[in-house]
C-alpha cells in the first residue's frame, strides 16, 4: 500500500482515476487532479508548504516533489510528465511540459507551457523558462524553440502513454 499520510491535520486530496504505486509516498497538503499517476518510489511531500497538481500528470519512478517552508509551494499544471528521478522543488510548472529524467527544478523557477527540460538539466532558483522552448545543461539554458510536432510527438505522447500504463495496474 502507498504511504498516504496527513501532516498537521492536512491530508492529501487525490482526484479520480489516479494510479498510486504501492511504494509511493504522498503526505500533507497535496491536491492532485484526475488521471494522474505516481510511480514506484516517487515522493510527493507537502509537509512544509502546499503542492498542487493538475490533471493528467505523471510523476515517474523515484521522482521527488517538495516545497520550501514559509517560502515556496509547488504548482504543477495539467498534462505534465516528471521523468524518472527528477526533483521538482518550490516552483511552478505550467501545462504541457516534460521534465526529463534526473532533471532538477529549483525554488521560484517558472517553467512556461509547451516546454521541455532536458534530462539531467538543472534549472536554477528564480529561472524563468520561456514558453515553447527546450532548456538543457547545468545550469539550464535555452537551446532552441520547440516545434508543434515535438509538442505532439513527445509532450502529449508521453502524458497519454502514462494514462495508458497506469490502466494496466488498475486491472490487477
Amino acid at each position: 500500500m502507498p504511504v498516504i499520510l496527513p501532516v498537521k491535520g492536512i491530508s492529501p486530496n487525490i482526484g479520480e482515476d489516479c494510479f498510486i504505486a504501492p511504494n509511493a509516498t504522498i503526505v500533507g497538503n497535496v491536491e492532485m487532479g484526475h488521471q494522474c499517476s505516481v510511480w514506484f518510489n516517487a515522493v510527493i511531500r507537502g509537509d512544509v508548504n502546499f503542492i498542487k497538481i493538475g490533471n493528467k500528470v505523471n510523476i515517474q519512478d523515484g521522482a521527488i516533489i517538495h516545497c520550501t517552508y514559509q517560502k515556496c509551494g509547488t504548482i504543477i499544471e495539467n498534462n505534465v510528465s516528471i521523468g524518472h528521478n527528477a526533483m521538482v522543488h518550490g516552483c511552478v510548472i505550467h501545462q504541457n511540459v516534460l521534465i526529463g529524467m534526473g532533471a532538477i527544478v529549483m525554488d521560484n523557477a517558472v517553467i512556461g507551457s509547451n516546454s521541455i527540460i532536458a534530462a539531467g538539466a538543472v534549472v536554477l532558483e528564480n529561472t524563468i523558462v520561456e514558453p515553447g522552448s527546450i532548456y538543457a545543461g547545468i545550469p539550464a539554458k535555452k537551446v532552441k524553440d520547440i516545434s508543434q510536432e515535438l509538442i505532439s510527438s513527445e509532450i502529449n505522447r508521453i502524458a497519454d502513454n502514462y494514462v495508458m500504463y497506469s490502466s494496466w495496474f488498475k486491472e490487477l
